[in-house]
């Protein structure tokens, strides 16, 4: 039996929410499942996102948003849009056991479209606070979900 995907349009969270910035991804999970928004479906992919490729490719979308807190030596809170190929160049700060990289190139084989939205990370460490330049930086996700503009609202990096 197959899942069903209002919309078609996954978004799989990346993160831990005991490591400060880098809950950015379970924050956007948790807002999405408090109030979902038309036409998506949020998969929490935690520490290891590369154990939901199963279930994502089972899903068959034809957008694919990964969105996780990323290094890009930019202000606290910035977003981006990020190229896979750049993701490796730049060594974008990590704390999963795959390159996101990896992953978005083997879901690239079966997905039409795949995303990677970053959020600037202020502080990445253990038993620290999401700080509010981070928070601002997911409702700004969550709302461009829902208005179908995440693509042009983001600079591409």
């Amino acid at each position: 039996m197959s899942l069903q995907i209002p919309g078609n349009n996954v978004v799989l969270t990346v993160g831990n929410n005991m490591m400060g910035d880098d809950g950015a991804g379970p924050l956007l999970y948790d807002m999405m499942n408090e109030v979902p928004i038309s036409g998506w479906l949020a998969i929490d992919g935690g520490s290891a996102p590369e154990n939901s490729a199963h279930q994502i490719r089972e899903l068959k979308p034809d957008t694919l948003v990964i969105v996780d807190a990323a290094d890009m030596e930019l202000d606290a809170g910035e977003i981006r849009i990020i190229d896979a190929d750049m993701i490796a160049e730049m060594f974008i700060m990590s704390t999963h056991n795959l390159p996101l990289s990896f992953l978005i190139d083997q879901l690239k084989e079966d997905i039409p479209s795949v995303i990677f939205i970053g959020i600037q990370p202020a502080i990445v460490s253990f038993a620290f606070p999401m700080t509010d330049e981070v928070k601002v930086a997911v409702k700004e996700i969550y709302r461009s979900l829902i208005t179908g503009q995440y693509e042009q609202q983001f600079i591409s990096l």
